[in-house]
């Protein structure tokens, strides 16, 4: 609202009310106020001036007071000394003697569009563009170096002195008043950066003449201190929200304090990086300073949003009362002992009755079941277009019964893509004890493609009061539920259109597949029925065949990932089926050959779309800097006075602009295909997995090893993917528990986790670990059993296996000639692009 105020605040007890005389002067400005500051601004001088930062000015105010002669005591006035109109917007301000000029303060300040203005007291001297400007940050001026910091868009804190700024010639030579106007600088380079990763919230200078300069940096999480260099000194992690700060010298040589004020009410001490004070605030600081008054060294001043000025200092009151000696007594030691024995007896009482936390029980506080409906919903309650057909839903139940009292209960359902739930989260009453509640929800399909899982999460958030904590302890309370395979496929004639086929063994006489699928097969006079079609949601078929004269089973289909939910459904019921029937040595196998070269084809094509994401990224950050370069050649043509001629920039600006829509529009799709891929790549992964465990007669724990290995992500991201997390595992494996020579153990892993150029080494890799166990090979987290070396495994990531040291041509290419047929064969000899 454009109010100055000054205050001279005086100390008051506990609870009182600001007095009058604490605020010097408040005058009302025409313009809002972004920020002030103190210097010797006005020349002929070296007296303090007010500089006052608008949004389209700047003003410097000379304050003076008149002696009273009543009994309000003196007056003070605030009186214009001179003011610079600006042509940009302003967002902040930096003055200290730039260039190293004594008795004398200039002014730097930084406009909303990324360019530097300087002002020499009364006269305007040059402005400067920052590069790479997108948004303004935080700007300080370090008197020790005649440097200027700032944190830019790019999350990195640049350096850039004043030499460098002044030196800096324009393109556009026209007259010095012009300048300003024009604003065409010549493109800069910082003396130095640091990429620290976040936002910068604000920058402070701390130099002194004993002390060497250092940077400090408050970001969003983190709080970083500098050197004068650009090198990083210290960092330190912040698990709050902080909202301002403060470095300070500190009274221990080598070491920096720092107060930080965060959104919590808090206000923090660190001594370095280490925690030396916390104190609580009625408010959130968003400025912070230390000042003295009155004799009184050390006030913290503090600022809130909402106008409220603070001054306070930490530690506790001091205290003059000073007790009187007692007189000297006899000690009955009896006495002691029986008051000792009371007290004792009451903090065992106080343990046992009263706790902050709740007491860990056998019996949960919140017990949550979920069940699912066998059938779909008649009223398709949740519908999700897929193509020209409607998906149908299906309802599950879950049941909440309380022990104890239970309040701010949240729902929350979890499932994978293209799996949804419909509602996803649900807010429940608060539950009273031994009371029940019941909440329902549909899940559904949202995409022409099948999930890799047929299960889902529920979480139950709540809180439970204690004695001592009233407001409650959060707790979470989680339970799994299983859809039915109806939800993604439905019967249909078998199909004689196969491009790739599984066949599982079994150690028990041979079953109707009516008794194993009852829900898919309508009951017939014949005793058996060999076949079984199912279609999927995707559009391929899938049959299951079981032989009349043996034990076998197979399952055949177009699409080679399509086969896992078929494959899993169909080995889970037969246990089911045979447990039923008391059977305890039922085992299902499979023989082989592992199909690799099907599983090969999904991880190539889910490659293919990260390298296409990849290649959009690259295109689309390219046209947008066309198109920005573009945009400020046409500012600078519509602004100049002499109208000049576009030269087709207009053109080059609308054909731009719509290379950067198609490559936008293309970048969605393709990030749609891989998810979806991923979710492909995910089914064929759980398919070779429980092959390999059928095949060689994996345990639970081998089985997680596998699992952990081969299904390490939830979902892609740009920084780590599938394929090098997958290959570093492997690796690993292959380095420690399928080793076969000390030397592999011994091998140092040092690269870094990065996008491949192809899956190569993946494949090869993967296939070398299913030789190694197909020759006996089993995993484990530790090497001891191969082994005696141990391993050094860094965390920076792993590096391939050098093939020469691995590979043998005439074992290996034997054991893959075992593991896949003739036509999947795999070169192991190949090279990589």
């Amino acid at each position: 609202m454009g109010f100055l105020r000054i205050f001279s605040p005086h100390p008051s007890k506990h609870g009182e009310s600001m007095v009058p005389q604490d605020q010097m002067l408040e005058v009302q400005l025409k313009d809002s106020i972004i920020q002030i500051e103190v210097g010797k601004y006005v020349s002929g001088t070296e007296l303090l001036h007010l500089a006052v930062l608008h949004p389209r000015k700047l003003a410097v105010f000379s304050v003076f007071g008149i002696a009273g002669t009543v009994e309000h005591g003196n007056q003070y006035q605030l009186r214009l000394v001179y003011e610079h109109n600006l042509q940009r917007t302003a967002c902040n301000m930096v003055s200290g003697p730039f260039g190293g000029v004594k008795g004398r303060d200039f002014i730097c300040i930084q406009s909303m569009d990324g360019i530097l203005m300087f002002f020499e007291q009364e006269s305007y001297s040059f402005s400067r563009f920052l590069p790479g400007f997108l948004l303004p940050g935080p700007l300080s001026y370090n008197p020790r170096t005649d440097a200027f910091i700032t944190v830019s868009s790019l999350r990195q804190v640049e350096n850039y002195k004043y030499q460098t700024l002044a030196v800096a010639t324009d393109v556009d030579c026209r007259a010095e008043a012009e300048q300003q106007k024009l604003g065409s600088g010549k493109r800069l380079t910082a003396d130095w950066t640091l990429m620290i990763g976040e936002q910068a919230v604000d920058i402070c200078i701390l130099s002194s003449a004993q002390a060497a300069s250092f940077v400090f940096v408050l970001g969003e999480r983190n709080f970083f201190c500098i050197k004068a260099n650009g090198q990083m000194r210290f960092m330190k992690k912040l698990e709050y929200n902080p909202s301002c700060f403060l470095p300070y010298a500190s009274v221990i040589e080598g070491t920096i304090n720092s107060l930080v004020g965060n959104h919590n009410n808090m206000l923090l001490v660190y001594q370095d990086v280490t925690l030396r004070w916390a104190a609580q605030l009625p408010h959130v600081p968003i400025a912070l300073r230390v000042a003295n008054f009155q004799d009184l060294k050390g006030v913290i001043v503090t600022l809130s949003s909402s106008g409220n000025l603070q001054c306070s200092y930490l530690g506790t009151d001091p205290a003059l009362f000073q007790a009187p000696r007692v007189e000297a007594r006899d000690i009955n030691y009896e006495e002691l002992d029986v008051e000792m024995k009371e007290l004792q007896q009451i903090i065992r009482e106080m343990a046992k009755t009263q706790d902050v936390l709740p007491k860990i029980s056998k019996e949960e506080d919140l017990s949550v079941t979920a069940i699912t409906y066998p059938n779909l919903d008649t009223e398709l309650a949740a519908y999700s277009k897929i193509g020209s057909e409607k998906s149908p839903s299906i309802t599950v139940k879950v049941q909440l019964k309380s022990r104890v009292a239970v309040l701010n209960l949240k729902l929350s359902v979890c499932v994978l893509p293209p799996l949804a739930a419909s509602p996803e989260q649900v807010v429940l009453d608060s539950l009273g004890p031994g009371s029940s509640s019941a909440v329902t929800f549909h899940v559904f399909l949202t995409g022409s493609f099948s999930p890799a899982e047929l299960e889902g999460d529920v979480a139950v958030s709540y809180t439970t009061a204690t004695e001592l904590n009233p407001y409650g302890v959060p707790r979470v309370a989680q339970c799994k539920f299983i859809l039915p395979l109806k939800l993604v496929c439905s019967p249909t004639p078998p199909s004689k259109s196969v491009t790739c086929r599984i066949t599982i063994d079994t150690n028990k006489p041979p079953v109707s597949l009516q008794d194993i699928f009852p829900d898919f097969v309508e009951k017939t006079e014949e005793e058996q029925v060999h076949a079984i079609g199912f279609q999927l949601v995707s559009g391929s078929r899938v049959t299951v065949l079981a032989s009349k004269t043996s034990q076998r089973y197979r399952i055949q289909g177009e699409v080679f990932e399509d086969l896992w939910l078929i494959t899993k459904e169909l080995v889970e019921r037969f246990e089911k089926h045979f447990a039923n029937q008391g059977a305890k040595d039922f085992q299902c196998s499979f023989t082989g050959p592992i199909p690799l070269a099907e599983y090969y084809e999904v991880i190539d094509r889910h490659f293919e779309l990260r390298l296409n994401a990849e290649k959009y990224q690259n295109f689309l950050a390219e046209r947008a800097v066309q198109f920005r370069a573009i945009q400020r050649r046409l500012l600078t043509r519509f602004k100049d006075k002499t109208p000049a001629p576009l030269q087709n920039l207009d053109t080059l600006m609308d054909a731009t602009y719509r290379q950067v829509i198609v490559l936008g529009d293309a970048a969605e799709e393709n990030e749609s295909a891989l998810c979806q891929a991923f979710t492909r790549l995910k089914s064929a992964t759980h398919l070779f997995l429980l092959l390999l465990r059928l095949w060689q007669s994996l345990n639970k724990e081998q089985m997680d090893i596998l699992e952990a290995t081969f299904l390490p992500l939830l979902q892609d991201t740009s920084q780590l993917g599938w394929e090098e997390c997958v290959d570093a595992a492997v690796t690993h494996h292959l380095r420690t528990c399928l080793s076969r020579s000390p030397k592999e153990q011994a091998l140092n892993l040092t690269s870094q986790l990065a996008l491949p150029k192809d899956t190569v080494r993946l494949r090869k890799h993967i296939s070398l670990l299913c030789d190694r166990m197909a020759k006996g090979g089993r995993l484990c987290l530790s090497a001891e059993g191969n082994a005696p070396i141990p391993v050094i495994m860094p965390a920076g990531g792993c590096e391939p296996i050098p093939e020469s040291d691995l590979e043998d041509s005439a074992g290996e290419l034997e054991s893959l000639a075992e593991i896949s047929s003739q036509r999947h064969h795999i070169r192991m000899a190949d090279k990589p692009d």
